[in-house]
């Protein structure tokens, strides 16, 4: 077994603990044993990419998820401290990440170490506003997840388990425009450092490949979700909709091009 396995092998089991309790929480806060949880979760998500990424930047498929799992889950703890309700994403959250978490075990297990970069100023400026956009757009779909379910209960007028445990639909909506919102301000900012670290290391503006093209796209895209929200009142299942597609497109933009890159044509 490789160190990268043993690594991530070790952060999907720090995960487990609070994906189940997550699911049973009373009352309107996490308790101080949730938040511990919590914390473990995070560290060994946190302890992975750290340790493939201590002699520069891993640009391989398992490092990019484990990066993704940790940022959202510090987003997600964040999000949870400061807004009353946001908790009640991780029933809906924390299985999300688990599948992450395994896919990335598997395949730490399985490939070649990916060739290291090194990372300069612009390049870590470039590297965190994009992790941190990925995160908010992660939170956001969830919390659009939770809009589509609940609707679908009061339609039903037969509320399940799940539906329960989650935000009510204006409280979704809420968490939703307003993680949207810093996801096109974060992805806007993004883009821009791309182009300095570009121009900067290879004296060119843009580089049309699939990365920047997806990029591109769901800063278009959510940005004209966000306009529309705030013109038509643009909510609901519809917004909803239309978020989840643009986190398909940041998805195929961020660790879609790992994927396909690392895993298939590797």
């Amino acid at each position: 077994m490789n160190e990268h396995f043993l690594l991530s092998l070790a952060a999907l089991v720090a995960l487990m603990p609070f994906s189940v309790v997550i699911r049973r929480v009373p009352g309107e806060n996490l308790h101080a044993s949730h938040w511990l949880l919590l914390l473990v979760a995070f560290a060994g998500a946190l302890t992975y990419s750290i340790g493939t990424n201590r002699y520069g930047w891993n640009p391989g498929f398992a490092s990019s998820l484990w990066i993704s799992i940790a940022a959202t889950l510090a987003g997600y703890a964040v999000l949870s401290r400061f807004s009353p309700v946001a908790w009640r994403l991780g029933p809906l959250l924390m299985p999300y990440l688990l599948i992450l978490a395994l896919l990335a075990t598997i395949w730490s297990g399985t490939s070649a170490a990916a060739p290291m970069s090194e990372i300069g100023p612009w390049l870590a400026i470039h590297l965190v506003l994009a992790i941190t956009t990925y995160a908010a757009a992660t939170l956001s779909a969830i919390a659009g997840i939770s809009v589509f379910i609940q609707e679908r209960a009061l339609k039903s007028r037969q509320p399940g388990r799940v539906s329960r445990a989650l935000p009510s639909v204006a409280e979704g909506e809420r968490l939703l425009m307003r993680l949207l919102a810093l996801a096109v301000g974060v992805l806007f900012v993004g883009i821009i450092t791309g182009i300095a670290e570009l121009y900067i290391t290879q004296a060119r503006i843009l580089i049309f490949d699939h990365k920047t093209i997806f990029s591109v796209l769901a800063f278009a895209f959510l940005g004209v979700i966000w306009v529309l929200h705030l013109k038509s009142g643009l909510r609901g299942r519809r917004a909803a909709r239309f978020v989840l597609s643009g986190y398909l497109l940041i998805t195929l933009a961020f660790p879609g091009v790992k994927l396909v890159s690392d895993v298939i044509l590797g």
